[in-house]
Order: structure tokens, then sequence, then C-alpha cells
């Protein structure tokens, strides 16, 4: 198979076997890789009756034809699971070298099931896998765990692994990679998974070559759009991800103090916006494999209470979610907090989440100074926001319940602070506004890990066009009228990027659609045109949302919560607006081929091979 290395790696922990598969090109074919084939595993192998903590469960690894070929910003794989945050679909997403590692060490993906009696790590190389003890290393942060484990197995080894938050079983732990440039499979609690399983790391590397159907058509193709890609892409490689944090606070965008700010808070949004970052801590800039963006950031701090700060830096999410969300307008501070979360291996996005509903919540008095161990939990508090980080990367104290995610402490702690507890599904939300955006909103409310910003609806109501998906130009923000397709249209061309193992960036830097099934062509040597293309990036897409409903997903859970619907974000040069969230569901079910409850129809179902 070109493109591909041909075989998955299967890891039983609780037997402590490994064995290799051949690839099914079948499967290949109709799913493509990355998230797309992982998710038909995960739909074949478990299902509502699974519990995301038990040994049953599967921890799925996956890269796409892309890794490890010259395609550009191809560095990326997806770790699939069913979610312990929410308990249903789980997919994350992670850029930098491992993936790419792993196909050149002979397999396309790695399928975990069971729990080791002790902990262990497993080692991937030239077509080989052991399991390993990890007795030793338990207890590490994933800073300290990477060079331990190079030292014991390869220099050239990547290593993903889970530091205490996924030990620990925080919800929404992380799975890290690449060392302290902090790459991270973030959101859904793929960490907590891994750490249920007593597995610490994965480390890989390996020498074979991907073979491609067309190298000197993919060159000359690479050679063309990647200059253009680069130029296009600059201020994000000036300024990296957070460079758009003014922007999204004129906007109305910005998440501010758990969502309810109300009016301006534009010289907090410029002092940890990526601007600042690079003029004040930055040392250099990180790409993933194949990059030519570089939006990554490295930084460091030298004094002050943070000092010893070094490594990958805050991205738009991080800052938005640590910072803003929270007021804390210190980005020493939310640098600290972000290398504590990497250190911890747990999500930013929802972390900062939980932070600021306790915020909300000590506001209210619905949790007191007993409850914080004497924490003052105040907006703005630069120090309380890392010392909060630490609680819940340790899951000690209020940190405990926060580690739950924001559904279940909001449960527990009572008293209506399920007004304030906001999330999708049990996803906490990320850092874009989705009353900013008709299509976004939609997209929050459907796409199926929940709340997720990746579905990136909303970046066709801002900057981006995609004409083979009739997306002309770019739509306006605050209209209702066909946003329910939009939707849709970009969830099923995000599936291709995920699937495929292409970074969604590229997009700021000019690429369309052509290209890139260009590529794949070229790549694999299946010919494929666009209506098939997008046919696959819907079929994907729809196997997500049947496994969602197989666990009790409809259009009750399809909605966002009420602060989004009721309060509208006022401020000077603000356009307050809510958005008509039933109005556009029903246009985006129609769309979708879906019943009026959100389930897909069965002639929806035979039509996409499902």
């Amino acid at each position: 198979m070109k493109g591909y290395a041909g075989k998955i790696l299967r890891v039983d922990l609780s037997q402590g076997r490994v064995k290799t598969e051949t690839l099914d090109e079948t499967l290949a074919q109709k799913f493509i890789g990355g998230s797309g084939l992982a998710a038909k595993i995960l739909n074949d192998e478990t299902g509502p009756e699974t519990d995301p903590l038990g040994p049953e469960n599967r921890l799925i690894f996956m890269t796409g034809p892309f890794a490890a070929t010259p395609v550009i910003t191809s560095g990326r794989h997806a770790v699939v699971t069913k979610s312990p945050l929410t308990g249903i679909f789980a997919e994350s997403d992670s850029g930098g070298t491992w993936g790419p590692s792993l196909k050149r060490a002979g397999f396309d993906g790695i399928v975990i099931l069971g729990k080791s009696a002790k902990p262990v790590y497993i080692l991937v190389a030239d077509g080989q896998a052991e399991i390993r003890d990890a007795s030793h290393l338990w207890g590490q942060d994933t800073y300290e765990l990477d060079p331990l484990i190079r030292k014991e197995t390869h220099n050239e080894a990547v290593v993903a692994s889970i530091g205490q938050g996924g030990e620990k079983g925080v919800k929404f732990a992380s799975i890290m990679n690449d060392g302290n440039d902090g790459r991270a499979a973030g959101r859904g609690g793929t960490g907590a998974v891994m750490g249920s399983k007593n597995l610490k790391a994965i480390a890989v590397h390996g020498h074979q070559q991907i073979e491609i159907a067309d190298p000197e058509g993919l060159k000359a193709s690479l050679k063309e759009i990647s200059p253009m890609v680069a130029k296009n892409a600059e201020g994000m490689r000036k300024n990296g991800t957070a460079g758009g944090v003014a922007t999204f606070e004129a906007l109305g965008s910005l998440p501010l103090q758990n969502w309810k700010f109300q009016g301006r808070w534009e010289q907090g949004a410029v002092k940890i916006a990526g601007p600042a970052m690079t003029e004040k801590i930055l040392t250099g800039i990180y790409h993933c494999e194949r990059c030519v963006i570089g939006c990554g950031r490295r930084v460091k701090i030298d004094k002050g209470p943070y000092a010893g700060v070094e490594g990958g830096g805050p991205e738009y999410e991080t800052v938005a979610l640590l910072g803003s969300l929270c007021l804390v307008d210190d980005l020493e501070a939310i640098a600290k907090a972000n290398e504590l979360c990497n250190r911890y291996g747990i999500d930013t996005i929802s972390c900062g989440a939980a932070i600021a509903f306790a915020m909300e919540a000590y506001e209210k008095g619905l949790i007191t100074k007993k409850d914080t161990g004497e924490l003052e939990l105040l907006w703005g508090r630069g120090d309380v926001l890392v010392k909060m980080v630490e609680k819940i990367g340790k899951r000690e104290g209020l940190g405990n319940l926060l580690g739950e995610g924001v559904r279940i402490a909001a449960e527990k702690i009572g008293r209506n602070a399920v007004e304030f507890s906001l999330h999708v599904k049990g996803l906490e939300i990320p850092g874009h506004d989705p009353r900013c955006y008709n299509a976004g909103a939609v997209s929050y409310a459907t796409i199926n890990r929940g709340a997720c910003h990746l579905g990136f609806s909303h970046v066709f109501e801002r900057v981006l066009t995609m004409p083979e998906i009739g997306i002309e130009k770019t739509l306006p923000r605050l209209e209702a009228k066909g946003k329910g397709e939009a939707a849709a249209k970009t969830q099923n061309i995000m599936g291709l990027f995920d699937a495929l193992k292409l970074c969604k960036f590229t997009m700021f830097g000019g690429l369309k659609l052509t290209p890139i099934l260009s590529w794949y062509n070229m790549v694999t040597g299946i010919p494929m045109d666009m209506a098939k293309f997008l046919k696959t990036g819907e079929r994907i897409f729809n196997l997500k949302r049947l496994y969602n409903v197989r666990c009790g997903i409809s259009r009750k859970d399809d909605t966002l919560p009420a602060r989004f619907l009721t309060l509208k974000h006022e401020g000077e040069g603000l356009t307050p607006s809510l958005p008509p969230l039933g109005e556009m569901l029903s246009d985006y079910y129609k769309f979708r081929g879906w019943s009026e409850e959100g389930i897909p129809l069965p002639e929806k179902l035979q039509e996409l091979g499902l």
C-alpha cells in the first residue's frame, strides 16, 4: 500500500502481549487513517457498555497516509478512545514528530486494550515492539520522563507519555509528546485512559521509508505550493497562534470571566497576546515535522516568581482559557501555568475552564476558603491560577473535585452551580465565543467530541473560503440562513484533515482542497475525485455520530450552555447577538440527512456505506 506502513500494532496489556496485523486496505480507502480509521476500530470494538476507565476500552494511536512523507505540515497523529470526561467518542490530535516516527517504526497505528498489573511503557522500534517495566518512572512528570526513556531506549526515540494528571485520573488528562516542546493530545481525557491502563509512555523510532506512488509529481506540487503557505502564514510564525488575542477581544470572541464579562478588556488582551510574548519571553519558534509555518513557541523566564520556566510556550487556546477566561493578564503566570499543565499532562482548555468555574463559584459563595485550602479564588490572580493548576494536577483538595471536569463538579457542588458550568456534552468550551459566529455555534453544539473549535466553522465566518464546498467568500458571522449547511460541510472537510493527518493551519496559508486531494492521489496512487473525497469526510463524521448515538446522544445534547443563548456580550464596538440555535439545528439535521432527533437516517447510512 503506497503511503502506508501497512501494519497495525495490537497491544494487550492484561496479557502482556503484542502482535502485528496487516492494515485492511479496504478500510484504509474507506476511512483513510487518523481519527477516521480509529473511529471505525473504536466503533467495532467498544460501545455503550464500555467503561472508559476499564480494561476493555481501547486507546488508539493512528497516523494517516501523509505522515512520514514530504507533505507539508504532516507531523501529526490522532488519539481516539471512549472519553472518561464525556462518556462518548473522544479524539485528540497532536503535532510534533511522534506520529511520523511511529510510521517510520513500521506501523500506521497502535490499538491498546487491557490493564497492566504494574506500570509499563511500550517501545516500538523498526517493526518490533516490547512492553517494558516503568515502575521506576511512575510519578515523573512528562518533561522529566522524556530524557529518561530516551536514555533507556534510543537517543532518536520520540516519547508520548502521561504525567501525574494521567496517573491520578484527572478526567481531562492529556498525552504529551516531544519533550518540553509540549505537544499535546489534549482534549477528552485520553491521558486518564492511558493512566487507567498503567501505561506510562510509548517510545517510537525507526527507519522505514514510506513508498509514494508519484514522488516526482508530489515534489513538483509541494515546490509550487509550500512557499505560498509559508508566506501567507508569516504572522502566525512571528507571533504564534496567540497573535490574534487582541483581534478576538475587539470582535467579542475572546473568552472573558467564565463567559459572563460585559464590556471590553482591551489592555488585558494586549498584555497576554502574541506580540507581548514575542517581545518579553520568546526564545525561538517550534516547527512540527514538515512544517513551513512554525507557530509553536519556545519561551524562557529568567527572573521573578516564575523564573525557570523554559520550553513550549502557551498557544492561543491556553492564553485564552488560563488567561482571559480567569481575567488573568500576567503573561508569565500563564506561561508557568501552561508549563505545569504540560508537565502534569492536563488539558489547558479544560483546566482553565475548571478554574474559572471555581472562581465564579467562590464569587457566588458556593465554595469558601474552607474548600479552597485558604486560597482566595479571585478573578485576575495569576498566583492563584498557578496554585490551582498544581492542585488539579495532583488532585489535591479542591483540585480533586475540579479534576472531574466542570459538569461533575457542578453536580457535586449543587445549588445552581450548573448555571455557570459551561460545557457541551461534558467537554468544556474552547476559546472562541459562539455568540460571535452562528456557524460556529452550530458546530460547537454538534461536533462529535463535545464543544470543539476544530470543526473550524467559525474561521469561514471570519477569514477563510473554500470554493470546493461552495464557500466562495467569507460568510457573514451573524446571519442564520445557511449556517447549518455551512457547519456540516466544514466539519466534513475537517474530518479529512484529521484522517490524512494534515495541519488545519495550512488553510491560513491559502491551501485549498484541490491540491490536498491531488497529494492524496500522488501519495497513495488511489484515484479519487472531489465528490468521493468529500463523501469520505461525510462518512467519517457520520460514523463518529453513530458511535455517540449508541451511547445515548441525540438532539437533547446538541445544545449550548444557557449563558450563550440568553446573555448577550455587550461593550463598546461589539455587536451583541445570540445564536438562533433551534432554527439552525433543524437546517443542519436536514442537510445531513438526519432525523429531527439528530439520528442519521437509514437511507443516509446506506448512501455512505455505513
